[in-house]
């Protein structure tokens, strides 16, 4: 059974995750030359699309393993 401190940790640092997450994946996709949403949503770029997709799982792994230790 979980305590109430295990539990507070255990959501502070998912907010914490998913909101350094939001920041990493903003500015990668403000550092490209290329309007991101515009080519995977009107161009229907599937490349562009596979690339934001590994790039976000990349940012998470990062994340996790940063936040575990």
């Amino acid at each position: 059974m979980l305590s109430s401190t295990v539990l507070l940790a255990t959501l502070l640092y998912a907010g914490i995750g998913l909101v350094i997450f939001v920041v990493g994946f903003w500015l990668w996709d403000r550092l490209t030359p290329v309007d991101l949403w515009g080519e995977i949503c009107k161009n229907q770029n599937v490349a562009l699309g596979n690339l934001a997709a590994g790039i976000a799982i990349a940012i998470a792994i990062i994340i996790g393993a940063a936040i575990h230790g």
